[in-house]
């Protein structure tokens, strides 16, 4: 990785300073600037951390330029198209696609784990009915350390394994169990002849008056839908994960805070901002008006769910994420649906429309998994449950490899302090 031959020069008040340059396999070389303060007394500045790179990986690289996204090398659409979502979740894990023996051991472990501790029924009854699936998830994630004494000391590699297969397998019933409370319906328990989309699939939707027979069409979407949100580099959330787990928290405390970044509406609620811009537009014969209105610089209205802050060509998700799309509408009746009837003819006018070529504005995964949910019968309430529950492997796999590393040290980033300076403190009968 490193290059001990590049460096680069910084003039600090006249004093020259070299910098190691680090090179890495793809993407931009580093300036390591780790003794730039104990060298020369001054801190950088980088709001958002846009141009910092806070730890070296070997999990998913993005070329936004490309439009590329490789999880350990592995372009996601041929991922996507060719394998499924626990075979990613060992290559995330682990950095090597698995034999057939070794695929069959980790989906057995996995499916073995889906259960919930019966006891934890009880804390979600503590919430209120209409508590947002989100706020669930976080405290029952959290939660999970009460629960799961066996699992928590992060410096036993062997216990560490344990929670990573733990918090994958569970997922699915937590998200479910999230979605039956806030509808008011009973608990479905995981089943072990079910694979790990139609499981999460059946405890959705199934109740105790009739089974749910899970569609192969729908199982295969989610499952896409899973894979294809599984990790994404540095982001707010991943971030926030290394972050919480630098201080050596347990798995579950910090799998816990990266839902509560994911909730953000910035972070992971851009496909529900998708479908509550499409019942905004209401109808088809509105779409002109608001791709209209898109094109206006003078007008703060934007299409959700078109380009990317990081995929500056085209989202290399969203052609799977489109097929998925297709596949589910071709199969389940949209007429009575007026979102997904104004979703389809608005991605048919803007893509015919030399306007969002020009700018690169493509549907992106998000405009995609929102129509493909909506499509199945989720409340918007529900998409960003769905995205924690896909992007948990991504955070594992960042936190094992964090905890691993013999660089880890607990975060602590600098400020730009732009306050006051010393003042002495004066007795409130003066003020």
């Amino acid at each position: 990785m490193t290059d001990n031959k590049k460096t680069a020069t910084l003039t600090v008040n006249g004093e020259n300073y070299e910098l190691p340059v680090h090179s890495p396999t793809a993407g931009p070389d580093v300036i390591d600037i780790r003794k730039l303060y104990s060298d020369a007394g001054v801190f950088t500045y980088d709001p958002g951390f846009t141009s910092t790179a806070s730890c070296d990986s070997t999990i998913t690289y993005i070329d936004g330029e490309k439009g590329e996204l490789l999880h350990r090398g592995y372009p996601i659409d041929q991922l996507a198209e060719k394998s499924h979502f626990l075979e990613v979740c060992y290559l995330l894990l682990y950095g090597e696609l698995p034999a057939a023996k070794d695929l069959e051991t980790f989906e057995t472990t996995i499916t073995r784990h889906t259960m919930l501790h019966e006891q934890m029924q009880y804390f979600y009854r503590g919430f209120r009915r209409d508590a947002h699936p989100m706020a669930i998830m976080v405290g029952v994630v959290g939660a999970m350390s009460a629960f799961y004494h066996d699992s928590t000391d992060v410096s036993d590699p062997n216990q560490r394994e344990i929670a990573s297969h733990r918090l994958i397998a569970k997922m699915p019933t937590i998200a479910a169990w999230a979605y039956k409370y806030h509808t008011g319906q009973p608990f479905v328990y995981p089943r072990n002849d079910l694979d790990y989309a139609s499981n999460f699939l059946r405890m959705c939707f199934s109740v105790p008056a009739e089974d749910y027979e899970v569609n192969p069409i729908l199982s295969r979407a989610m499952d896409r839908i899973l894979t294809l949100h599984a990790d994404h580099e540095q982001n707010a959330s991943t971030s926030t994960v290394r972050l919480a787990s630098s201080s050596g928290s347990n798995p579950f405390a910090c799998i816990a805070a990266g839902i509560a970044c994911l909730w953000g509406p910035a972070h992971g609620g851009a496909n529900q901002a998708c479908l509550e811009m499409l019942e905004e537009i209401g109808s088809v014969d509105r779409i002109p008006e608001y791709i209209a209105r898109a094109k206006d610089k003078d007008d703060p209205f934007r299409l959700m769910g078109f380009g990317h802050r990081v995929y500056k060509n085209f989202d290399p998700r969203a052609k799977v994420m489109k097929q998925s799309a297709d596949e589910v509408l071709d199969l389940l009746d949209i007429e009575n649906n007026p979102k997904l009837k104004v979703a389809k003819a608005l991605e048919k006018q803007a893509l015919e429309d030399p306007y969002f070529a020009e700018k690169k504005l493509f549907p992106n995964v998000d405009f995609y998994s929102g129509i493909i949910l909506e499509a199945m019968g989720f409340p918007t309430s529900m998409f960003t449950p769905i995205f924690a529950l896909s992007r948990t492997v991504g955070w594992v796999s960042q936190w094992k490899e964090m905890i691993a590393d013999p660089q880890n040290k607990i975060g602590r980033p600098r400020q730009l302090y732009l306050g006051e300076t010393t003042r002495d403190y004066v007795d409130i009968e003066k003020r």
